[in-house]
């Protein structure tokens, strides 16, 4: 994949209005999100729906709050809970069935990779309208003809543009670094492509998981170089194991595999890092409610002791 075309973001009457709108709605619902005269957490545990997406909303929003979390982060990207092209009709109403179970929705999940990607304004000025507070970007590609470094160059103004359209509609952006071959697989790509912009619109979703598989020990310097511009993380363990004959990335509970999460959440403590938490439960189990439910029950209570060992809650 090639990087987007890059041009001047304009900002028009419409988009000014629309922003304007969007920040105070967004103000006024994340104020109201809560409840009961409750203080939003700093560190709201969220269950990614991506597993629960064989629920219409009402149906996962309760399950949600059956299993303990405390929030939901929504898939809103092709063929995710919430399709881009009917974010308008359809993001309102889950997120009124996760409020109506009792539970927020601080963050959600989206392709957006830039101000070109299909639906992006719409999709922000909706989420922004109901006071989601931050959302994942997707995934950019190097470019062969341009090389790694040429790659990170061209992107560079993109992602200038898109913290440009988040601040336009108070919500902040987050680029996960997964492992693989994409950008971002190492943490100091993304450090390079956002370094010099407002860490309150753009930054890193941090998952540990993936820095681990690819940063062995050194996922703490990566940590410490990206520190500021964390403001979501992701949460998931795996293990290296033999399949096949050949060493693999196998997925596992956490607590289970080799993420070593006690010394993590010792850094985050050090580094001030709050900001939801996305659960992910890629390990194979069949989407079943007597099979997910007691995992994800399992997950989040192994979650929430390292957090408390860690003083974080």
């Amino acid at each position: 994949m090639k990087p987007n075309k890059v041009h001047e973001y304009p900002m028009t009457r419409r988009t000014f209005l629309a922003g304007t709108v969007a920040a105070a709605a967004a103000v006024s619902a994340a104020d109201a999100q809560p409840g009961k005269g409750e203080k939003p957490s700093r560190r709201p545990i969220c269950v990614f729906s991506k597993h629960l997406q064989w629920l219409d909303y009402g149906p996962m929003a309760e399950t949600a709050a059956e299993i303990g979390f405390d929030s939901v982060d929504i898939p809103v990207r092709p063929g995710g809970h919430v399709l881009p092209e009917r974010v308008e009709d359809d993001l309102p109403s889950a997120v009124e069935a996760v409020r109506k179970a009792g539970l927020t929705v601080p963050l959600m999940t989206t392709a957006i990779t830039g101000p070109d990607t299909p639906h992006a304004e719409k999709v922000l000025a909706t989420a922004a309208g109901l006071g989601v507070g931050y959302y994942r970007l997707g995934y950019l590609s190097y470019d062969e003809s341009l090389g790694i470094a040429g790659s990170l160059d061209a992107y560079r103004p993109q992602m200038r543009e898109l913290a440009a359209m988040n601040r336009q509609y108070s919500i902040h952006g987050d680029y996960q670094n997964h492992a693989g071959n994409n950008v971002g697989a190492p943490v100091w790509d993304l450090w390079y492509l956002i370094r010099d912009l407002d860490p309150q619109w753009i930054g890193c979703q941090y998952d540990i998981r993936h820095a681990t598989v690819e940063g062995g020990n050194s996922w703490v310097l990566g940590l410490e170089l990206i520190a500021g511009f964390v403001k979501t993380t992701v949460v998931k363990d795996f293990k290296w194991g033999l399949a096949d004959g050949a060493w693999q990335v196998i997925d596992t509970p956490v607590g289970e595999g080799m993420v070593d999460f006690k010394a993590y959440y010792k850094l985050i403590k050090k580094l001030n890092i709050s900001g939801p938490i996305s659960m992910h439960f890629e390990y194979p189990h069949e989407q079943k409610r007597e099979t997910v439910i007691p995992l994800m029950r399992k997950d989040l209570a192994a979650l929430r002791s390292y957090l408390k060992e860690a003083g974080l809650m």
